[in-house]
């Protein structure tokens, strides 16, 4: 069937309801609450199930799996032109979270590309990109998953963007359930620091709903007059002015250069900060508003996730079965040694909870990362989001880079670099953390001084 503006908004009804239909679930559910699956991950699952790849009962167009490469480029355009807040109150405390954060990534990239290259590779005949995998779906999430899958499908591997949303789907399950395991573990052992119930998590995580209307935060700041503009249109398409102008570009640059393909994900997050860079120098920027942006990317990561899920598709992740679990069980392996053996030695206060959260955010996401941590810590007297606000600061930047330049290095031949260089630079890290916190209580210690 030919594809027409009309289908867009099929597809987009369709992906509607299944959001809807996810919303529901985790509100009434209580399985899918225990669970704590977002409502996109529900809707991706259903759209799955009655999609085209397996019951063909919903009539999506041929062009589902592409709208998670377009929405990748708006996600990157949010996050190039979002403010983001200094390194005021930087200490210690918060230089031992970050060096912590950063190794755990850098490991899991450099690690993830080793092992597809000496093991996966050479027995399986696995692409190059497929270690990529690991991060793209864990660390990264779905977005990461989104942008490589993308990239590495516009240089021949056509069963990347599956194999990596089924990286991801597998990461936050195993965040969410392993989450769950390791907070009654330490409940057990005393290194919690006020372990709740489940029934006593705030209602919002539970059930994903805001009851309360004086509970319910504004998602975002007029900054025009709806008699020039709506507010909201003026934000939309800010964003959408950069992302079409990304997708200008990489096509210039594809038709310059044609056996160099450019990541329009990447390209929309370098216009974004020249937008942004050039803007904030004016008064014209103060009409900007980070909080819509950071809604509108929220909404666009919410649709990319359902289209991800739902476009997946199976024949190609048989094809790698047994690869992928290999690599997802090296994931698991490496999460569980930071957080029962780095994790205690690097943080001297507040050790479980931090390391809790990264476990959440390290698998899946950083809303996994905050659900464990309010069944840890339900009072968040910890103070763990308020560090890692900080901590967050110089991890953005190497996330970023290594997203958007992997690509670039796999392509150009450069894997091995890419391998050892991650996998140095976050063992550096690491020991710098454990430098950093030398003198601290062992875990023994910690749990006795409760």
């Amino acid at each position: 069937m030919e594809y027409t503006p009309w289908s867009l908004l099929s597809d987009a009804g369709l992906i509607a309801v299944l959001l809807v239909t996810g919303t529901v679930a985790r509100a009434r559910l209580r399985i899918v609450q225990r669970l704590m699956l977002p409502s996109s991950v529900i809707a991706g699952f259903l759209g799955l199930l009655l999609g085209p790849e397996i019951l063909d009962v919903l009539p999506f167009s041929s062009e589902l799996g592409t709208y998670a490469s377009v929405l990748i480029v708006v996600v990157f355009a949010c996050l190039a032109l979002t403010n983001e807040s200094g390194f005021g109150g930087f200490g210690k405390s918060t230089g031992n979270f970050s060096l912590y954060s950063i190794g755990s990534y850098a490991v899991q990239v450099g690690i993830g590309v080793a092992f597809a290259l000496v093991v996966l590779g050479p027995l399986w005949d696995t692409p190059d990109e497929f270690g990529a995998l690991l991060f793209a779906g864990w660390a990264g999430g779905f977005g990461t998953a989104a942008a490589l899958g993308t990239a590495f499908e516009e240089n021949g591997w056509e069963q990347a963007s599956s194999l990596g949303f089924t990286s991801a789907t597998v990461g936050m399950l195993v965040g969410i359930a392993g989450g769950i395991i390791i907070t009654n573990w330490g409940a057990r052992r005393g290194y919690a620091k006020g372990v709740g119930r489940f029934e006593n998590l705030p209602d919002e995580l539970r059930s994903g709903l805001i009851a309360s209307a004086r509970d319910r935060e504004a998602t975002g700041r007029a900054t025009t007059s709806a008699v020039s503009i709506e507010p909201l249109a003026l934000q939309v398409s800010l964003v959408a002015a950069v992302s079409a102008a990304a997708y200008g570009i990489a096509e210039w640059a594809g038709d310059l250069y044609p056996d160099f393909a450019v990541p329009v994900f990447a390209v929309a997050f370098l216009v974004g900060l020249l937008l942004r860079l050039a803007g904030s120098r004016t008064p014209a920027w103060n009409y900007v508003d980070p909080q819509t942006l950071r809604g509108v990317s929220g909404a666009a990561t919410d649709v990319l996730i359902v289209c991800g899920i739902a476009s997946i598709v199976p024949s190609f992740v048989a094809d790698y079965v047994t690869p992928l679990v290999l690599l997802l069980v090296l994931g698991l392996a490496l999460c569980l040694v930071l957080f029962l053996v780095v994790a205690p030695r690097v943080f001297d206060e507040n050790w479980f909870e931090k390391a809790l959260f990264t476990w959440g955010w390290a698998t899946g996401s950083v809303s996994t990362g905050v659900a464990l941590l309010r069944m840890s810590d339900p009072k968040l007297e910890s103070r763990t989001l308020d560090e890692f606000g900080l901590a967050y600061l110089p991890l953005a930047p190497v996330e970023t880079l290594t997203v958007t330049l992997t690509p670039t290095i796999i392509a150009g031949g450069a894997v091995w670099a890419l391998a050892g260089g991650w996998t140095a630079l976050g063992a550096v890290m690491l020991v710098l953390a454990l430098v950093l916190a030398r003198g601290a209580l062992t875990p023994r210690g910690r749990a006795g001084a409760r």
